[in-house]
């Protein structure tokens, strides 16, 4: 009997089982790979950004406290230079006061330009009277404010010196004063360093020196390290800030991050055990799986999962298009390819649409803000900022610039000549001021120049040296031009910008009344 094979068929419902299971199973493990990924990059992202704010604060905090620090030198250098018969009693009672009321530093010196202590605070480290050499003379001899990089003391202490050089009312430099710091012993900044330095997490944070040495570490045992060879290391003594996944010298993997000390060229460098996000992770996943083993997902999960799969980039690509239309900065996606085809072309286009809409948005901007003969930011740009200062309530002053007699100019020598004055004054005044000075074309021959954080009286310094500047070198007519110069003061003069403005503005008209080529401070008060 001849035998008919027939080709095995798969039952109905053993295939729709199968699928079933199948789905299930590949569902699970896409799901619990794709959330495991997504919590990664999510814990990753938090750890390097809460250490980011920490090292931030850190950063910010000594940069302050130094600043302080600084201050206070000062203010005993003008303190003696206007007390010069004061008797070395006196002198020390002073340098005794500053040293217990401020806390700053563990001692404070007056050393003469010929390098002997004349005061010192506190009287028993012993020092008045000697001569001082070394790194010490190094510091006396460059007659400027310095902060010296740690090195060991005579005591054989760990110390920074933080030096402001003192003249007396002649201008005859007398030496520094000085105040030490104690890396190692109790200030004010380990008491701000030392505050929560090590948490649950097994975070903590060190500082470095601009020699790549370590100030400061939870070991105390490490601080005088060369750490230099550390990439992060390597980051701040270039000036960088930043987040970073590194492994350190003991070949631990951290989540770091970093920050410049600006005023000490000192770095922070506050760090998380990737060990420990590990361990939240494998939590995570623990907990999933005991989320998603129900039994209604194996009946329900294949729908669900298809139908989102299918709407996901349609309802992602509409969000985007409608964050676009209502003006708002949108992030172009990663122009991957889709397994739907009609998601894939869409996706692609979308992305294009958005990148051109971007880039043109951005050019009109830049170009709505920026004067196109000076290349200067504008008056709208102008309001801007000035709007944001007046709204943090930051000091700052306004100079209202104007050529003198430049009617003259275009009459003379033609209106092409006229607007290469106006380059030349652009690019000249950009010579002269400060990095954080920011200046506009107000509009003609008006120009506007602001300064953050300065007062009038010393923007009329400023103003003094940009106008003798324009008057001292020839213009591209051949010959000097001279600008007349108006200076007012947020808030000092008014809380009003307009007011601000218009005050500027009639400093500006005094000085034209006064004979043009001068600067004049508002006189409202």
């Amino acid at each position: 009997m001849k035998k008919i094979l027939y080709n095995q068929k798969f039952k109905l419902t053993t295939l729709l089982t199968s699928l079933v299971s199948v789905s299930v199973i590949f569902t699970i493990l896409i799901l619990l790979f794709a959330s495991y990924q997504s919590e990664k990059e999510s814990l990753v992202k938090t750890y390097l950004s809460l250490n980011d704010s920490k090292s931030d604060k850190i950063s910010k905090s000594v940069n302050s406290l130094f600043q302080s620090m600084r201050v206070s030198l000062k203010e005993t250098a003008n303190f003696l230079k206007e007390n010069e018969g004061i008797t070395d009693e006196d002198i020390q009672e002073q340098l005794e006061l500053l040293r217990k009321n401020s806390r700053y530093f563990n001692s404070l010196s007056w050393i003469d330009e010929k390098g002997v202590v004349r005061n010192i605070a506190p009287i028993s480290v012993g020092l008045k009277g000697h001569i001082m050499t070394g790194v010490t003379k190094e510091v006396l001899n460059l007659k400027k404010p310095t902060l010296t990089t740690p090195y060991i003391a005579p005591s054989g202490r760990l110390i920074v010196l933080m030096s402001e050089p003192f003249y007396d009312s002649h201008g005859k430099y007398r030496g520094i004063i000085g105040g030490t710091i104690y890396l190692q012993e109790k200030n004010v900044l380990n008491e701000i360093l030392g505050n929560d330095i090590i948490d649950d997490t097994g975070s903590y944070y060190y500082v470095v020196g601009p020699d790549g040495k370590l100030l400061f570490h939870p070991d105390i045992n490490r601080i005088g390290d060369d750490v230099s060879a550390n990439p992060l290391v390597m980051k701040l003594l270039q000036g960088e800030s930043g987040t970073q996944l590194v492994t350190n010298t003991k070949d631990i993997r951290m989540l770091a991050a970093y920050n410049v000390i600006p005023e000490t060229g000192w770095g922070v460098i506050q760090q998380t055990p990737v060990s420990y996000v590990q361990e939240l992770l494998k939590k995570h996943v623990q907990k999933l799986i005991l989320y998603i083993l129900p039994p209604f997902l194996i009946l329900l999960f294949l729908s669900i999962l298809v139908a989102r799969m299918l709407a996901k980039p349609f309802i992602y690509l509409a969000d985007l298009i409608n964050q676009l239309g209502s003006g708002e900065q949108v992030l172009t996606p990663k122009t991957q390819s889709h397994w739907n085809r009609e998601a894939d072309l869409l996706t692609k286009s979308v992305c294009i649409t958005i990148e051109s809409v971007q880039k043109n948005n951005n050019k009109l901007t830049q170009a709505a803000m920026t004067d196109t003969l000076t290349e200067l930011p504008n008056r709208r740009k102008l309001n801007e900022v000035m709007a944001i200062w007046a709204n943090d309530r930051q000091l700052f002053s306004l100079i209202a610039i104007d050529i003198d007699y430049f009617k003259s100019v275009n009459d003379t020598y033609g209106h092409q000549a006229g607007d290469e004055v106006l380059k030349y004054l652009a690019k000249t005044v950009q010579s002269v001021i400060r990095k954080t000075d920011m200046f506009f074309r107000y509009g003609g021959e008006e120009f506007v120049l602001l300064l953050p954080n300065t007062k009038a009286s010393e923007t009329y310094d400023i103003a003094e040296i940009i106008r003798r500047t324009i008057e001292n070198e020839i213009s591209p007519v051949g010959k000097p031009i001279t600008i007349s110069l108006g200076i007012s003061e947020f808030p000092l003069h008014s809380n009003s910008l307009d007011e601000l403005f218009k005050y500027a503005d009639e400093a500006l008209y005094q000085s034209k009344l006064e004979g043009r080529n001068r600067t004049t401070i508002c006189s409202h008060d």
